[in-house]
């Protein structure tokens, strides 16, 4: 999945400032190439703002004119969640590789579903502040490109990630009981803010998995052979196996029919 840098930096801009004027992204900084993938698009009227725009105040210096100053990876999330699951956990690891402290952090969740059918409201997640210990909730909005965006930003001020340090940031996710089946591709885009602008400073590898209901049988079989490979001898013996109990599921039934045809 590849982010749209400039929108995903435009909603979240918009959604972590409280009295945002132009939810607008600040290119500099942004690798060649990846900052004209979207428009910038005014969200909400302009509004006076604190601090003033006109104050530039500096932004995380990456290690190299084009790179990000945060290495970003999500860890440890497991393969299937299910409608009206638990909530699962995983982390988000901030790694800051400037020799400056960076300050008003906010990662943003990019969930990207494969069939279209995700709503925001079907989604439950949450984050851990390490600094303070408290819980915060995300909430989630959908672009026009059919992205849920959901900002680490309830009206916290941002993590602050000393340099050459690395933050873990503890994330609960969840689907409703009314989530249906789906594949789903995750990825973390990292924003700093400054008043009402956003600056791109960090993205994570995706992250897949997929939302199955508890009883779906036929797809564990489908991800054992995805895993041991479909030509493996396992698979094959898988392949057997499951053939062999749905045959005898036949073989038990054909008796019990003609026992009781004889009967008659």
């Amino acid at each position: 999945m590849r982010l749209r840098t400039a929108l995903v930096t435009a909603v979240a801009a918009a959604a972590i400032a409280p009295l945002a004027g132009v939810a607008a992204a600040d290119d500099g900084g942004l690798p060649s190439g990846r900052h004209n993938v979207a428009p910038l698009k005014p969200v909400v009227t302009a509004m006076p703002v604190a601090p003033p725009l006109n104050v530039k105040l500096p932004f995380c210096a990456g290690r190299t004119g084009s790179a990000f100053p945060l290495d970003t990876k999500i860890h440890g999330g497991p393969a299937e969640y299910h409608p009206g699951g638990a909530r699962q956990s995983w982390s988000l690891d901030l790694s800051n590789t400037s020799h400056e402290d960076c300050d008003s952090i906010h990662p943003v969740l990019v969930l990207v579903d494969r069939d279209r059918t995700l709503k925001n409201d079907r989604i439950r997640m949450e984050f851990d502040d390490p600094a303070t210990g408290r819980r915060h909730s995300v909430a989630f909005l959908k672009t026009d490109e059919d992205e849920h965006i959901g900002v680490f930003d309830d009206g916290f001020p941002g993590f602050v990630i000393g340099a050459g340090k690395t933050l873990t940031v503890p994330v609960r996710l969840g689907f409703t009981a009314d989530a249906v089946p789906d594949q789903i591709t995750a990825n973390a885009a990292i924003v700093q803010r400054r008043g009402t602008n956003g600056q791109w400073v960090g993205e994570s590898a995706d992250y897949r998995f997929d939302i199955v209901a508890e009883d779906d049988i036929l797809h564990r079989i489908d991800t054992e052979l995805a895993e041991t490979g479909r030509g493996s001898t396992l698979a094959r013996l898988g392949l057997a196996s499951a053939a062999l109990l749905l045959a005898g599921g036949v073989l038990v039934t054909a008796p019990r029919r003609f026992r009781v045809r004889r009967r008659r």
